[in-house]
């Protein structure tokens, strides 16, 4: 009997672990389908927020592309959760298809056993198989038989009330998931729908950009001329800021603006291996956004046959979104840039984050700061009303890419 009962919990053991493992993968793409809605829903409020305001065509195609593959995803994995749906249900109905057989054969096993009782239900007749018997061993076995053919009859009982109620719990999991799944099937005929629509909208805004790509390919050219410009100055902010940090630590520097390496205290050095040890958990520099050009050289998001390069990320958050610290560390520089409003740089050890695009500062050079703490509101574009903040990370004066620090950008 006690073996019996182990092999039933390792099988029940074997038949829960994958369930466990598929519930948790459903909560995963559960999660990640909430945060592409919410990315969506953003998008979508950022482009009605913008309506009044004179856009671009090319910043309205930028956002269209943006919103196409962000409802690709979503599609995506809202397919990924039906597909996962359709294998649980599957698991579902086996497992109710092995309790229908066990509680078949545990019924007809107990209706014999109760019919065997009721034959020799009297108490008499109890007594008189006991008498009957040989020497008292033999007594003592019958005594023991008798025990055990109870407690067996018991067990059976409460298996099939047990495997009644699992019966019961499974189907109404089943239904459930058959509702889930539909849910799922109706939400991505929908998300298709929009789709296309957007699809629409993005070849009617591609056709106007071709009939003047001439003109578009200059605005494209300025614009990668200033954004050059702005990564210069930066970088000489830096490499000023380094040859401050040296010429206080006692480090001889020949000519101003030459330093590339800081020369680092002990403590310093503390906080540039923490800052190092958190790389890709580090917070987004704001509390919700998108990015919206990626770090790198790569093909313009409109007119793929011209390259641009991005020395950070951009991210499109909402107007009056604040701008934070993604670590620990001190403010060493707030500047006014032509065509970047005003940026403010943070020293983590060897490590430089630049935030820029920035108005409203509520913190001054030389302060210490702390993650997650505001440094200023993202400044919105009066004239396409777009809020966007461009984000950068050095060590000492080599650029990195942002998205392999911060954690899911």
């Amino acid at each position: 009997m006690r073996f019996l009962q182990v092999i039933y919990f390792i099988g029940l053991v074997l038949v829960c672990s994958p369930s466990f493992s598929q519930s948790t993968k459903q909560q995963q793409l559960e999660e990640e389908r909430q945060r592409l809605r919410e990315e969506i829903e953003q998008m979508k409020q950022l482009r009605a927020d913008n309506k009044l305001k004179e856009r671009s065509v090319l910043d309205e195609v930028e956002t269209i592309n943006s919103q196409i593959n962000t409802r690709k995803n979503l599609i995506k994995v809202t397919n990924q959760q039906a597909n996962l749906l359709t294998r649980e249900i599957n698991v579902n109905f086996k497992k109710i298809e092995g309790y229908r057989k066990e509680l078949t054969v545990l019924k007809k096993e107990y209706a014999k056993m109760v019919a065997k009782s009721y034959k020799s239900k009297s108490h008499q007749s109890k007594i008189m198989f006991l008498l009957s018997s040989a020497d008292f061993t033999q007594a003592y076995k019958r005594l023991q038989y008798m025990k055990q053919y109870n407690e067996h009859r018991k067990d059976q009982a409460i298996r099939i009330e047990n495997n009644t109620k699992e019966l019961q719990f499974l189907n109404q999991d089943l239904s459930r998931q058959k509702k889930d799944k539909q849910g799922l099937i109706e939400e991505n005929r929908g998300a298709q729908d929009k789709l296309k629509a957007e699809k629409k909208e993005q070849q009617v805004l591609m056709a106007s950009i071709r009939k003047k790509q001439g003109v578009y390919t200059k605005q494209i050219k300025k614009k990668e001329q200033q954004a050059s410009a702005i990564d210069k100055a930066i970088e000489k902010l830096i490499r000023d800021a380094i040859a401050k940090a040296n010429k206080k630590a006692g480090k001889k520097v020949t000519k101003k603006g030459s330093a590339t390496t800081f020369a680092l205290t002990a403590e310093a050095k503390i906080m540039a291996d923490n800052f190092t040890s958190n790389k890709g958990k580090l917070p987004w520099p704001v509390g919700t956004g998108k990015v919206t050009k990626k770090f790198g050289r790569q093909p313009h998001p409109t007119l793929p046959n011209i390259q641009i390069n991005s020395s950070g990320v951009e991210i499109e958050t909402r107007a009056g979104e604040r701008a934070r610290a993604i670590f620990e560390g001190e403010v060493i520089a707030i500047q006014k840039l032509k065509g970047a409003s005003r940026l403010v740089q943070i020293r983590h050890g060897n490590y430089i984050t630049t935030y820029y695009n920035i108005e409203n500062i509520t913190v001054k050079e030389g302060q210490k700061v702390a993650t997650k703490q505001s440094l200023g509101e993202v400044r919105t574009n009066p004239t396409t009303g777009r809020a966007i903040m461009k984000f950068l990370i050095y060590q000492n004066a080599k650029r990195l890419n942002p998205q392999s620090w911060i954690y899911k950008m």
